[in-house]
């Protein structure tokens, strides 16, 4: 297969390999070092999509990532959607397909693998464009720790699209010298095929590396496909060049309309002839270099339409040459054409007004409207921005302590002052952290020919007489149009951001990389305010599209969500427990027997636990280590009673309140020694409650001498429950006087359980008879099949949540996150009894006080007793006042929060919260099942041994 549009002697592909590829079903062959839309322009393929909301045929505009048309479709080795052509690496194999804005994800498991790195450094440089380069060589020089970051596969930037020199050589083996000597520095690190995508506080960059994309089939398993690097740098350069702005006119969307600086690309960097007569239509100088180098090239440029009155005579006498003729102070008013451009439409254009229009033919019209400074990370930054007149552009205003702009990123777009500006920011930054930035001997560019000022210009006046600016698109991607900003600022918009949302205009994958500033500017001359005034969009990460698959990394499938198990979770597997999710824990949740439904196992295991013996794992109970001389004053604060009082040896219940008084979790305080104590919290909450101490403790009272270890982990903890749960851990524990006198409710003792060190607690969370007991997490397993030996002769059952569940709530004993919802306080819960009234302050104590917090109609804490004896109430059901439901809205009185089926009472019951709960007791309310009503009996929420006299054995 021939390439009929390479240009020989063109272009850093390697042509001695042939790559074969597919796109939209036919065979075509390229090169490594081709992107795919330069492989297909070198096929002679223009149209790569259609328009997302027209379905309008469109082409390639650029040649990066502000690419905003040819998105396609990888299909082969993996469907992947929305990439552009642009940015897609062509390799063997590769398989795609045209978008129309939407794509497919795939069906079937990506089998890529992903991963994250950190990495820190003194200064990080994003870009290796010509300034990218002389700032890292000049900070590598001066001994700084340097990564650089380039989203090409080779440094050079611009410099692998143009023809410049240096010091007389071609600017591109200046670029490859200084990639080989940063290359040999130790302290350096050039990170390519990166782009760097969002920028954080305290000098943090996001940026994807893509390593092995561009091997398609043959990219190694081992290897990751694609790495998030996390970067913390004290000091950051944005080299990341700008992007060339293309003039809104009439059908300026057609394939084969394209950025001059995008042709100019793919002549020199792939060697691709985008057309073969051209139309060349620019405000600025920047054009005619594109124009030059396609003519010598063997393009044929029909005419270069220059909207400023005078043209340098250095570009005039170099088109001269060529044959090239020049029409300044005239505009393209439109294209005609159907798959692809056929004629442009030219006036001279003056004062606003359009002259005598005359079409020449062409199969590619280049365009350049001026260049946008790339500057999103360093907005994103936090970087304010200046409107800069003389180029039609945002630029940075001022550096700022951390973060700096050099070359074209500046607004510098000549090499040599991109060189120099390179260097200044290398000086500035190392400066910043106290280092020394030695003279850096930078080679000279050819001199260039005076340059013009450009003219701004938004867009050319539509001579059709049909609504203005209804051909004339701004964000092709989106296929926003001239007459949608218009329509918004007619609707009374006055802000960029609300005609951005209004129209769409920057929301696609480019972000407004071709359209954001030419929509200011057209916003402004629609208001009659200047555009410096208005200003432009702000930038937010990601600056560039990145796949959920690489910024979940390696936490996907059992990792995304990781699976935790206790010490003795396989015992419970080998005896047949099923299994519910607990926060990230696996917990037993009931011990079937054959043929046994969950219902009876429950069954069963509560009344082991109230006639017998069982036993259950509760290591999963979070579990907080907290040491130090101001122990106590922190725990004082935190709970709502006293806990520096806790003697030794003993153990206290208590609750934790946010700072709005509303419970946010409970637990068990065990005072270890004189400095330290030993807390329990829920399950799911122990990583919340930790974080939320240490949040407390680092930044209100950091001056308290506290540590907080989580220990949840290193302990296996078996709650032994029943009445016979002293006789079984005697025979275990036969060193340990287990006697209700010597070994009181809440008191805990260490002791030798199974041969193995233990702390044995005195603690009920069912209301009977039993004892908490702690092992090293390596013993668990030892001690566990101790205690199902020795209560074999007891009739010994472990029991899971479930049970779990059932035992607590016949106490009333409630579960922070079931029973309450974040609006509950203790009070509600009718545990006023474990809020001080002698401590000064706790958090949460003044939020008692609050009018809200004082109503009589508050929600309580009530237990339901079902008229019918067998009816379940679902949790979460609402409550009613009446028999019938009345029309809405329905006044709800409250909903269920636990409901289960009860051994010991022989029925059903619930919790439930109710408005003015206690005042209600005795009362019938009604809770709406299946069209009906079901009558309920509101109770006092303890409903088992009211006394306590099992518990206390």
């Amino acid at each position: 297969m021939n390439t009929p549009f390479r240009a020989h002697g063109h272009g850093h592909v390697d042509r001695d390999t042939t790559l074969s590829f597919t796109f939209d079903g036919i065979a075509h062959t390229g090169h490594p070092g081709d992107t795919l839309a330069s492989a297909l322009l070198a096929n002679g393929v223009h149209r790569v999509a259609g328009s997302i909301k027209y379905g309008r045929p469109r082409g390639v505009l650029a040649a990066g990532a502000e690419e905003p048309n040819a998105l396609v479709q990888i299909e082969a080795p993996f469907p992947e959607p929305m990439l552009t052509a642009t940015t897609v690496e062509l390799y063997d194999g590769l398989v795609a397909r045209g978008l129309s804005g939407q794509g497919r994800l795939s069906n079937r498991p990506d089998p890529a693998r992903y991963d994250t790195m950190h990495a820190h450094c003194d200064l990080l440089v994003v870009g290796a464009g010509p300034a990218g380069l002389a700032t890292t060589l000049a900070a590598a020089r001066a001994g700084a720790r340097v990564i650089l970051i380039d989203e090409l596969p080779r440094p050079g930037g611009s410099l692998l699209g143009g023809q410049e020199l240096l010091d007389g050589a071609p600017a591109t083996v200046w670029a490859d010298e200084v990639a080989a000597e940063l290359d040999a520095h130790a302290d350096v690190q050039v990170l390519r095929r990166t782009t760097a995508f969002g920028h954080y506080d305290d000098g943090l960059v996001l940026a994807l590396e893509k390593r092995t994309d561009h091997l398609g089939a043959t990219a190694p398993a081992h290897i990751s496909r694609q790495r998030v690097w996390r970067i913390r740098a004290k000091q950051v350069v944005y080299a990341t060049g700008a992007y060339e702005r293309p003039v809104a006119f009439d059908n300026n969307d057609r394939p084969g309309i394209m950025l001059a600086g995008s042709a100019r690309t793919y002549l020199n960097r792939f060697g691709v002839l985008p057309g073969r007569r051209a139309v060349v239509f620019t405000t600025n100088d920047s054009a005619y270099p594109a124009a030059l180098e396609l003519a010598d090239a063997g393009i044929r440029i029909a005419a270069v339409i220059d909207a400023r009155e005078e043209v340098p005579e250095h570009w005039r006498a170099a088109c001269d040459e060529r044959g090239i003729g020049i029409r300044a102070g005239h505009v393209v008013t439109g294209t005609s054409g159907v798959e692809r451009v056929t004629r442009a439409h030219v006036a001279a254009f003056g004062r606003g007004r359009l002259g005598e229009r005359q079409g020449i033919g062409c199969d590619l019209l280049l365009v350049s409207g001026g260049w946008n400074p790339a500057v999103a990370l360093f907005s994103q930054a936090r970087g304010t921005l200046r409107y800069d007149a003389g180029i039609g552009a945002f630029v940075p205003a001022h550096a700022l302590d951390g973060v700096r702009t050099a070359g074209s990123a500046s607004g510098t777009f000549t090499l040599a002052g991109a060189l120099a500006d390179g260097v200044d920011a290398a000086r500035r930054a190392l400066s910043a952290i106290g280092r020394t930035c030695r003279t850096t001997a930078l080679p000279s560019p050819a001199p260039l020919p005076d340059a013009a000022p450009a003219q701004v210009l938004w867009r050319v006046p539509s001579p059709q007489d049909d609504q203005d600016g209804a051909k004339q698109f701004v964000d092709l991607q989106r296929d926003a149009l001239v007459s949608d900003v218009l329509r918004a600022t007619g609707a009374g918009l006055r802000s960029v951001e609300h005609v951005k949302r209004y129209t769409t205009i920057g929301t696609a994958h480019d972000q407004g990389r071709t359209s954001g500033v030419m929509t200011s500017g057209i916003v402004a001359e629609a208001l009659g305010v200047d555009v410096a005034d208005l200003g432009t969009t702000r930038s937010r990460p990601p600056a560039l599209p990145v796949a959920f698959a690489a910024l979940a990394g390696r936490n996907r499938g059992d990792l995304f969500d990781p699976i935790r198990v206790t010490a003795l979770h396989p015992w419970h597997v080998e005896h047949g427990a099923l299994f519910e999710d607990v926060g990230q824990w696996k917990r037993p949740w009931y011990y079937p027997r054959a043929d046994e439904t969950m219902d009876e196992a429950v069954l069963r295991e509560c009344r082991a636990a109230r006639t017998g013996v069982a036993m259950m794992d509760g290591s999963t109970l979070g579990k907080i280590n907290v040491q130090g001389p101001d122990a106590g004053v922190l725990l004082d604060r935190l709970y709502t009673n006293m806990m520096s009082t806790l003697k030794v040896g003993r153990i206290r219940y208590g609750v934790m309140c946010g700072v709005d008084g509303m419970a946010i979790d409970d637990g068990t305080v065990i005072r270890v020694a004189e400095r330290e104590f030993l807390l329990t919290t829920t399950t799911g909450n122990a990583a919340k409650v930790l974080a939320w101490m240490e949040e407390w403790l680092q930044t209100e009272w950091p001056d308290l001498r506290v540590h907080l270890t989580s220990v949840t982990e290193h302990w296996v903890t078996i709650p032994l429950v029943g009445p016979r749960s002293r006789d079984v851990l005697a025979l275990v524990a036969p060193g340990l006087d287990v006697g209700k006198d010597v070994f009181p409710f809440m008191s805990w003792r260490d002791a030798t359980v199974a041969g193995v060190p233990a702390r044995v607690c005195r603690i009920s969370f069912s209301g009977e008879l039993a004892y908490e007991i702690n092992v090293p997490a390596w013993d668990g397993i030892t001690v566990w099949k101790a205690l199902h030996t020795a209560g074999g002769a007891f009739g010994i059952t472990p029991y899971g949540t479930e049970t779990m569940h059932v035992l607590r709530a016949e106490k009333a004993y409630p579960i922070i996150g079931q029973d309450t919802d974040g609006t509950v306080t203790p009070q509600d819960l009718g545990m006023s009894w474990v809020v001080s009234k002698k401590k000064p302050d706790f958090v949460g104590k003044r939020s008692f006080t609050r009018a809200e917090n004082q109503r009589g109609d508050r929600k309580q804490l009530v237990g339901l007793l079902p008229a019918d004896e067998r009816v379940l109430l679902p949790e979460g059901a609402q409550i009613i006042a009446t028999s019938e439901i009345p029309a809405p809205p329905v006044p709800m009185l409250g909903h269920i929060t636990s409901s289960y089926r009860s051994d010991a009472l022989r029925r059903t019951f619930a919790l439930a919260l109710v408005r003015s709960g206690t005042q209600r007791i005795g009362e019938t309310l009604y809770v709406p099942l299946d069209g009906r009503t079901v009558p309920v009996t509101v109770t006092e929420p303890v409903l088992f041994d009211k006394e306590g006299t099992r518990r206390d054995g």
